[in-house]
C-alpha cells in the first residue's frame, strides 16, 4: 500500500504535547492523526499508511521501543522519537530499533516540525544524481529511485536512514570518510547530535546486509566502503 503524502501520525499520551504538535504540524500543510497509546499507533499506522510518524517513548501499555520495533518488521516509515529520557543507552536503542532521530523534551515544536521536513527530504528519491543504481562488488545493488537495497538479488529492508547511509557510502565508494563528513552527507549539516549515530547506523548496516559487505573501520578517519 502506498504512503499517504503529508499524514503524520503522533503517538503521545500527554495531550497538551500532542494537541501543540498537531496545531504546527498542521500549519505546516500536513494531515495530522493522534493516538495516545502504542496499540492506537500501530492501528492508525497500518489503517494510513502516514509518511511520518512522532513516537513518544513513555506510553501507557507497550512502550515506544516495542512500538518501533514492530513497525520496523512490516514497515520503513521514518519514526521521530519524543522523549524525556535523555540517557546515551536509551538514545542508542532508539537508533538501533530504526528510528531516524531522537529528541528530548522539552523541546520546540518548529524544531519538531524542522526536523520531521529535514527527514522526509532525505527520504525523496535523488533526482540530481545520474546513478540511479549502483553496485558494491558483484553482490549488492542500491537502487536510489526505488529505494532498494539487495542482496544476492533478494531485498534487504532498510530503514529511511540506513538506506541513505548505505547510498552515500556506495556513492563514495573508496573514500575514507569521517563520522563529519558522513553526518553532514546524510543526516545534514545543521544535524545536530553525537556522531556515535553513525557507529550505530553502520552496525546496523552490517547486521542486516551481512560480512560480505565491503565495509571497513578506517581507524581515526571513520569507514570506507570498498
Amino acid at each position: 500500500m502506498p504512503t499517504n503524502d503529508r499524514t503524520v501520525i503522533v503517538v503521545e499520551d500527554d495531550h497538551n504535547i500532542a494537541d501543540l504538535l498537531d496545531v504546527y504540524l498542521r500549519e505546516a500543510g500536513f494531515r495530522v492523526l493522534q493516538a495516545t497509546s502504542g496499540e492506537r499507533g500501530l492501528e492508525l499506522v497500518d489503517q494510513h499508511q502516514p509518511q511520518m510518524v512522532l513516537l513518544d517513548i513513555g506510553l501507557p501499555g507497550i512502550d515506544g521501543f516495542e512500538v518501533c520495533r514492530r513497525l520496523r518488521v512490516k514497515s520503513n516509515v521514518p519514526v521521530l522519537f519524543l522523549t524525556a529520557r535523555d540517557g546515551e543507552i536509551d538514545r542508542i536503542l532508539g537508533l538501533e530499533l530504526g528510528a531516524d532521530d531522537y529528541v528530548t523534551k522539552p523541546f520546540s515544536p518548529r524544531e519538531i516540525v524542522a526536523r520531521v521536513k529535514a527527514i522526509l527530504r532525505r527520504g525523496q528519491p535523488d533526482i540530481s544524481t545520474d546513478t540511479d543504481v549502483m553496485h558494491i562488488g558483484d553482490e549488492y545493488r542500491v537502487d536510489v529511485s526505488r529505494r532498494e537495497a539487495s542482496s544476492a538479488n533478494e531485498v534487504v529492508p532498510l530503514a529511511t536512514r540506513e538506506f541513505d547511509l548505505l547510498a552515500f557510502f556506495a556513492r563514495n565508494q573508496g573514500i575514507a570518510l569521517s563520522r563529519q563528513q558522513i553526518l553532514d552527507g546524510v543526516w545534514g549539516i545543521d544535524w545536530v547530535g553525537d556522531d556515535r549515530t553513525v557507529d550505530v547506523h553502520v552496525r546496523q548496516l552490517r547486521k542486516k546486509l551481512g560480512d560480505d559487505l565491503p565495509l571497513a573501520t578506517v581507524w581515526g578517519i571513520g569507514y570506507r566502503l570498498g
